[in-house]
């Protein structure tokens, strides 16, 4: 199901009639290509170009009776140009048009899917650098752990999607492979110049082997990446799911003027958009798996493939650019609460600050275990008691022979966890 706000540019690679343009410039080419061989004579070329169409609604009612959709386009086509259409699909077959169409489609989406990672690029890195210093508190297995900055999350996504760009440009290249050498594969009926020239038409390599079908390792490799695209969005989302519950409230998504958030509690601003980024992840990692099932075929072909590629591929790239531009939004009109990021900060009253007392001991020649035990003795007690863990640490007498109160007080400075800000942003953006 393509979803309610998915973006046209997206569908319109899918529609009927794109992908019925594609089968005929293709059958156009090789038409082109065995004149030049002296295979067609040029006035049946020039004939063919003239007149060669289609009606979709003509299509459909030749597949009611042929049962099928090439054979029911190429009839139609053939009405239209008569006589010369002898020579069209000549000595090709059926998966010469559709893979080597699926190619062009799959590269079309691709292109778009790569400007909409690099426009989330953009926001990620404005981001990165506006909250660069704003400070909040790390979290490892959702509990308190040390201060970060909400610039750090922002960077972090940045260097995950830039990889994601990288993997998508490789999966283009690994999809742009079509294929016109007949029913197994062999060429008979038709040369290897043919293939060369339609896919070079096409921005296409000439696969080096094929069965009746490209292979479809190539196909998984693409599904599997758009899964992994998905899956960084999934992680994006999930963090501001995180970050905008009651308990924590330190950022949140945009909420418009009239929104509703529950039909029965007139107070609730849900999370709701990136919800649905979470739920949308979840079908194409679904989907990249039936395109790695696809994988295994019979033989030099069967058709298991073809009725779960028309679902795969279609709704895996509109779902994917729908994703990548709802969460470029969110993160663009994200609010983001700064004062409640300090108030959490706080709220474990200074345990954040217990390995660099660790260290300090350590260093001061007792063993790290000792020092452990003497740390972790007073981080319990904060826990147990809701004491202050540096009044605790102050009182600590085994703690103070070992170290001064300038020792202590250095152990408890926020800018020894964040001095190295700069290096980290150098390393993401250079």
């Amino acid at each position: 199901m393509i979803p309610r706000y998915a973006r046209e540019e997206m569908v319109m690679i899918w529609e009927p009639e794109n992908r019925f343009n594609k089968w005929l410039k293709i059958e156009i080419l090789a038409c082109e290509a065995l004149a030049k061989l002296g295979e067609i004579p040029e006035n049946a070329l020039k004939n063919i170009k003239e007149k060669a169409g289609f009606d979709i609604k003509r299509i459909d009612e030749i597949e009611k009776v042929t049962k099928h959709d090439v054979i029911a386009f190429l009839t139609c086509v053939g009405e239209y140009v008569g006589e010369d259409s002898r020579y069209i699909h000549m000595g090709l077959t059926s998966s010469d048009i559709l893979d080597t169409s699926l190619a062009v489609l799959m590269r079309e989406a691709s292109d778009i899917i790569i400007e909409d990672i690099k426009r989330l690029l953009s926001i990620l890195k404005k981001k990165a650098y506006q909250y660069k210093e704003t400070v909040m508190v790390g979290r490892t297995h959702g509990i308190h752990a040390e201060p970060v900055t909400f610039g750090m999350k922002m960077a972090l996504y940045y260097d995950e999607m830039t990889r994601n760009l990288s993997r998508m440009e490789k999966a283009k290249d690994t999809i742009s492979y079509g294929k016109i050498s007949g029913a197994v594969g062999t060429f008979p009926f038709i040369p290897p110049y043919v293939e060369e020239y339609v896919c070079k038409k096409c921005q296409l390599s000439p696969a080096p082997i094929s069965t009746q079908v490209i292979q479809r390792d190539r196909h998984a490799e693409y599904l599997t990446t758009l899964a992994i695209i998905a899956g960084s969005i999934d992680k994006i989302a999930t963090e501001i799911r995180h970050l905008q519950r009651t308990e924590v409230y330190e950022a949140e998504e945009f909420f418009s003027g009239g929104q509703k958030g529950s039909s029965a509690m007139p107070h609730k601003r849900n999370p709701v958009l990136s919800e649905n980024l979470s739920g949308l992840a979840r079908v194409i990692r679904a989907n990249s798996l039936a395109a790695l099932e696809n994988i295994p075929l019979w033989h030099e072909r069967d058709i298991s493939h073809s009725s779960v590629e028309r679902i795969i591929v279609p709704d895996s790239t509109i779902i994917v650019d729908f994703m990548l531009n709802r969460l470029t939004g969110i993160i663009d009109k994200l609010l983001v609460y700064p004062e409640n990021m300090l108030k959490n900060l706080k709220l474990t009253r200074g345990l954040i600050y217990s390995q660099g007392l660790l260290i300090r001991l350590a260093r001061k020649g007792i063993s790290r275990e000792q020092a452990y035990r003497m740390v972790q003795r007073n981080a319990m007690k904060v826990w147990e008691e809701g004491a202050d863990f540096r009044d605790l640490v102050s009182k600590d007498e085994s703690i103070m022979k070992i170290l001064t109160e300038d020792e202590i007080k250095d152990c408890f400075d926020m800018n020894q966890y964040l001095r190295r800000i700069d290096e980290i942003f150098e390393r993401v953006f250079g």
